[in-house]
């Protein structure tokens, strides 16, 4: 099982972040706008759609408020098994630390995850830095 780390640091108060990254339905107006181009709720799962026209079935796991992390899983796609997780917390000057991790099988789908991933982080960074 691959393991993928992506962080980035975003001047921003961690209050907002938190709030935008918590906003399920909001990925592609929110937080990772041009990234994701659609969220749609559907059923206690959001189905989004990616910048290159893929689409995936994200199950909700955990939204931990005291910890500012939200956890989820992608229930259909490619992936034998996919788990990840963002965390916001502050960088100890105000503004925030975003941290986006990943778990996933089988190992092949790594690198193409590691890519989405990067492009993720920047669109989180660049939309942020924006509000």
């Amino acid at each position: 099982m691959a393991y993928i780390l992506e962080s980035t640091h975003i001047d921003v108060p961690p209050a907002a972040a938190w709030d935008a990254l918590r906003d399920c339905g909001a990925l592609h107006t929110r937080l990772a706008s041009g990234f994701v181009t659609d969220t749609v709720l559907d059923r206690g799962d959001r189905v989004v759609t990616f910048c290159d026209g893929s689409v995936v079935r994200e199950r909700l796991d955990s939204c931990a408020e005291h910890a500012h992390r939200l956890a989820w899983s992608i229930v259909d796609g490619p992936y034998l098994h996919h788990h990840a997780s963002a965390q916001v917390s502050d960088d100890g000057h105000g503004a925030t630390d975003f941290v986006w991790i990943a778990d996933v099988h089988p190992d092949t789908l790594a690198e193409r995850t590691a890519q989405m991933m990067r492009l993720g982080i920047e669109a989180v960074r660049r939309t942020l830095d924006t509000r």
